[in-house]
């Protein structure tokens, strides 16, 4: 919060009325009249201002966006900070329960995805389509939920378009959770490559059981049980 100061002109109003006051009443022509005057418009000031004292007001600073020094990166988080903030005003502006809770979700996870983007800027492309219209459009939709819900009444225009949106909910939720894990991707093919060569390289050392092997072990139990199962069905 930023503190602005806005001090009262009534102490040097009151102090220039003294002056006036003086120099029509008194002579003013020897330096005893003007310290005379000044002492007394001394006085008057101090009093002025205990009776009118500055107002202090406490204004919220705008956040300045931070630069990344990646411009698209930049967009992208300033676009997706007013999505997020978009999303927040109609959770608290829609009464339905059911889209409020479907908006949350939507809220939570846009949040995710730009974390991922923020942290790997490489990921951008993969959010190009998301963000340029599957985030606005959905904003678009969610907004003629919310002005059409707040008309307070039943139509075929209203309810046909509000249904519609209530059913498309679920699956735009869908939509934002699979935008996220694709964003793992690359990552998970890395981990499961790293699992692989881990395995056989330990196998391969004698650290553990032979990868072949355990797969093999691993088929002829699951024949045994599958063997097993016939015999008691029979």
């Amino acid at each position: 919060m930023k503190k602005i100061v806005h001090k009262s002109a009534a102490p040097l109003y009151a102090a220039a009325v003294v002056w006036v006051l003086y120099a029509l009443l008194f002579p003013l022509h020897r330096l005893g009249h003007f310290l005379v005057v000044i002492a007394a418009s001394a006085v008057v000031y101090f009093i002025a201002k205990a009776l009118c004292p500055d107002v202090v007001e406490e204004v919220k600073e705008e956040e300045k966006p931070q630069s990344t020094g990646n411009a698209e990166l930049d967009k992208m988080l300033n676009d997706g900070k007013m999505a997020i903030s978009e999303m927040k005003r109609l959770d608290d502006n829609i009464q339905d329960e059911t889209i409020s809770e479907q908006i949350r979700k939507l809220e939570s996870l846009s949040g995710k995805i730009f974390a991922q983007v923020q942290q790997d800027p490489k990921k951008l492309p993969q959010i190009r389509k998301f963000m340029n219209y599957y985030l606005p459009t959905t904003l678009k939709l969610l907004n003629a939920y919310d002005r059409m819900s707040a008309q307070g009444v039943s139509g075929e225009n209203i309810s046909g378009t509000m249904n519609r949106v209530e059913k498309m909910m679920e699956t735009i939720v869908q939509a934002f959770e699979k935008q996220l894990d694709s964003l793992f991707g690359a990552e998970a093919l890395d981990i499961s490559t790293d699992i692989t060569v881990l395995d056989n390289m330990m196998a391969r050392e004698g650290l553990v059981e032979d990868a072949i092997h355990r797969t093999q072990t691993k088929e002829e139990t699951d024949e045994e049980d599958l063997s097993g199962g016939i015999q008691l069905e029979l």
